[in-house]
C-alpha cells in the first residue's frame, strides 16, 4: 500500500463492520482530509489490521467501512488514510486470473502488485465519445440471436428466480459470444458457483482471455460492492486503450443491492422501498451506464443476472433495474421465454447486419408460437381442436425443442434455414401470412424429406 498521508487516533464508535473516525474540521478546511472512496489501513495496538474504505464525511468524522471485518480492532487503533481510491490492477495479464473484490488474486498465482492499476469508480463516458449502437453480438443462443438480439454497448438483464440455471446460461453467453475479452464479476458466490464458471471457461479454452473478480459468500460484504466498479473499470480501460469488444457478466445484482442494504442500515440510514436504500436506483444506474460504444475505441457491454426474490417483478431491484437497461431476458422453467424477453436495440442490428429475412422470420415465429400457446388452451379444456390447431401443436413442440431449450446452440443463419424448415415441416406456404417474395426466397419445399440437426452444446 502507499505511504499514509495523514493518522488520526481517535475512532468514536465501532459498529459491525463500520467504525466512525473523528476527523478535526480544520482539516476540512485545509483541504488534506480524506475524500469519499478514499482507502485506509486500520491498526490495532494488538496487532489487528484491515484496509477500509471512507463511506461517509461529515465535518468532523469520517465513517469507514473495514474490508476485513472489525474482530480484534478496538477504539485504541489507528487510521491511516492513503489518499487514493481502490485501484484495479489492469494490464495482459489479469487476463487468465481469479481476484477478489479487494483485487488480490486468489488463485494462486504471482501477485499482481507492480502491475498498472486504473482507480475504480469513475463517472460513466461523456454521451460525446459514444457511438450509436449498431453491431450485433454473436451467442449462438437462438433466443438471443434470432429473436432479442445482444449489440455491442448494451446493458441487459436476465431475469430470473432461485434454482434456475441462469449460471449455465450467461456462462453459454461468455464462451460463446464473439467478444475479445470477458470481465466475469461473482457476487456472494457459493463456492460452487465459483467452481462452476472457472471450469466452464477453462474447459471451453476461453480462460485466456478472461478475468475474474469473485466475492464469496463468506467474504466480506464491502468486497461485494466493489466486484462491480472493479470488473467495469478493467473493462473500460481494455476498451478505451486497446480497443477490445469487452463483455461484462456479472451475477447476480440482487445480492448487490442486499449488500448496499445492509451496509446502509448499518450506518442508521432510513430504509425505503422494502428496506433498500433510497439511492438504489442510483446506484445501479451508475454501474449500468458504464456499457458504451466508443467513438473511438472498442465498446463495453454489459449482461446480468438479476434474481427476483418470489418471482416478483416489482421487487425494487428488478423493478428499478428494468428503468436503467435496454430491455431483459426472463429466465424461467429452464428456457428464455420469447414473451417476457425484450432486447430494445435489435432493431439497430435486424435486417441491417443480418439476413433480409431476419426480422419477418422473427415476427412469423412468435405469432405462430403464441398460436400454439392458445391451442394448448384449447386441448387442456377438451375443446374441438381445427386442422390449424393440430399444425400449431405441432409447430409448438418443435419450436421448443429446437430454440428454445437452454442448450441449444446455433449459428444466426443456420437458426434462420431451421426457422424456415420448421416452418415448412407444419403450415403451407400461403398459411404463412410473409411477402411472397421471402417465401420464393427462403421456404423449402423440399422440408419433408430431409431434416436439420440441432446440436447440443457439449
Amino acid at each position: 500500500m502507499a505511504e499514509a498521508y495523514v493518522r488520526y487516533a481517535r475512532i468514536l464508535e465501532i459498529a459491525g463492520d463500520i467504525i466512525r473516525v473523528e476527523v478535526p474540521s480544520t482539516v476540512h478546511a485545509e483541504g488534506d482530509g480524506p475524500c469519499f472512496g478514499d482507502l485506509a489501513l486500520v491498526e490495532d495496538p494488538g496487532g489487528a489490521r484491515s484496509p477500509a474504505q471512507v463511506i461517509a464525511l461529515r465535518e468532523e468524522s469520517v465513517t469507514l467501512q473495514l474490508f476485513e471485518g472489525a474482530k480484534g480492532i478496538s477504539t485504541r487503533a489507528t487510521v491511516r488514510f492513503l489518499g487514493h481510491a481502490m485501484q484495479a490492477p489492469c494490464s495482459e495479464n489479469v487476463l487468465g486470473r481469479v481476484l477478489r473484490g479487494s483485487g488480490e488474486p486468489m488463485d494462486g498465482g504471482p501477485g499482481l502488485e507492480q502491475e498498472p492499476t486504473v482507480a475504480i469508480g469513475g463517472t460513466s463516458v461523456n454521451p460525446m465519445r459514444r457511438a450509436l449502437p449498431s453491431r450485433m453480438i454473436m451467442t449462438d443462443v437462438p433466443m438471443i440471436d434470432l429473436f432479442n438480439c445482444l449489440v455491442e454497448s448494451q446493458k441487459i438483464p436476465v431475469f430470473s428466480v432461485a434454482g434456475e440455471p441462469f449460471n449455465a446460461f450467461i456462462s453459454r453467453v461468455g464462451i460463446q459470444a464473439d467478444a475479445d475479452i470477458v470481465v466475469f464479476g461473482g457476487l456472494g458466490l457459493i463456492f460452487d458457483d465459483y467452481h462452476f464458471f472457472r471450469s466452464a471457461f477453462e474447459e471451453a479454452g476461453v480462460f485466456s482471455r478472461t478475468v475474474m473478480f469473485v466475492n464469496l459468500a463468506s467474504d466480506p460484504v464491502v468486497e461485494r460492492l466493489l466486484v462491480p466498479d472493479m470488473a467495469l473499470a478493467v473493462a473500460e480501460r481494455f476498451a478505451v486503450e486497446e480497443g477490445k469488444r469487452v463483455l461484462v457478466l456479472l451475477s447476480d445484482m440482487t445480492a448487490y443491492a442486499d449488500a448496499l442494504k445492509e451496509v446502509g442500515i448499518s450506518m442508521d440510514q432510513i430504509p425505503s422501498n422494502r428496506g433498500y436504500m433510497g439511492d438504489l436506483y442510483s446506484q445501479l444506474a451508475r454501474r449500468y451506464e458504464k456499457a458504451c460504444d466508443f467513438a473511438h475505441g472498442g465498446s463495453v457491454t454489459i449482461l446480468t443476472v438479476t434474481t427476483m426474490p418470489g418471482n416478483d417483478v416489482t421487487h425494487p431491484v428488478p423493478d428499478n433495474t428494468g428503468y436503467i437497461t435496454e430491455g431483459q431476458f426472463y429466465l424461467h422453467g429452464g428456457v428464455i421465454d420469447p414473451f417476457g424477453s425484450l432486447s430494445r436495440l435489435k432493431q439497430l442490428v435486424i435486417g441491417s447486419v443480418t439476413r433480409e429475412d431476419h426480422g419477418p422470420l422473427m415476427n412469423t415465429l412468435i405469432r405462430l408460437y403464441s398460436g400454439s400457446r392458445e391451442a394448448e388452451q384449447k386441448q387442456a379444456m377438451a375443446f374441438e381442436l381445427s386442422t390449424l390447431d393440430n399444425k400449431l401443436l405441432r409447430f409448438g413442440r418443435l419450436f421448443r425443442e429446437r430454440f428454445m431449450l437452454i442448450d441449444v446452440s446455433l449459428p444466426l443463419e443456420t437458426a434462420l434455414d431451421l426457422g424456415w424448415r420448421t416452418l415448412a415441416e407444419c403450415f403451407e406456404p400461403h398459411e404463412l401470412l410473409m411477402k411472397q417474395s421471402l417465401i420464393d426466397a427462403y421456404f423449402p419445399h423440399d422440408a419433408a424429406e430431409s431434416t436439420v440437426g440441432v446440436s447440443p452444446m457439449q
